[in-house]
C-alpha cells in the first residue's frame, strides 16, 4: 500500500504544486471529498473553492478555480483554471475583483460575458473564503 500520494496542481500558466502528501480533501460537482492512497480510480469535475493537502502535521490550502481531478491509488492531478496558495492571496484585490464582478453582473452582458464574470466572481469569492479560513 502506498504511504503518500502524488499531488500536482496544474493551471494555464504553471505548475502550481508538485508534491507527495498524506491526503487531499477538494470539492467536486457531487460534494466534498476525501482523497488517500490506494483510492479507486476517479475522473470528476473541480468546483471553484478550497483544495486541501496534508502532509504530515501540516496542512496546505490552496484556492482553486473549476477544473478537472484525475485520482489514481497514488496520484491526484488537478487541472484548473486558477490556483493560489492561501499564504498568497491578497484578500482586499479578492475583495475588490469580488465587487466588479457583482457590479457587472447587474449590467446586460452577452452569454460569453456573464460566463467570464461568473468565473471571476468565483474565483474571487475562493479566494476570501480561503484566506479567511487560514488567517495566520
Amino acid at each position: 500500500m502506498a504511504a503518500t500520494l502524488k499531488l500536482e496542481i496544474v493551471t494555464p500558466e504553471a505548475k502550481v504544486y508538485s508534491d507527495s502528501v498524506d491526503m487531499v480533501t477538494l470539492t467536486g460537482v457531487d460534494g466534498e471529498m476525501g482523497i488517500f492512497p490506494e483510492h479507486m480510480p476517479l475522473m470528476t469535475q473541480l468546483v471553484a473553492g478550497e483544495v486541501l493537502a496534508r502532509k504530515n502535521a501540516t496542512e496546505i490550502a490552496l484556492a482553486v478555480g473549476d477544473g478537472f481531478v484525475q485520482i489514481t491509488k497514488d496520484r491526484v492531478a488537478i487541472l484548473t483554471d486558477m490556483a493560489i496558495k492561501a499564504e498568497d492571496i491578497d484578500e482586499q484585490k479578492a475583495e475588490e475583483a469580488k465587487r466588479r464582478a457583482e457590479a457587472r453582473l447587474q449590467q446586460k452582458l452577452s452569454d460569453e460575458e456573464a460566463a467570464t464574470v461568473h468565473a471571476a466572481l468565483a474565483h474571487a469569492l475562493a479566494q476570501i473564503k480561503v484566506k479567511q479560513h487560514h488567517r495566520k
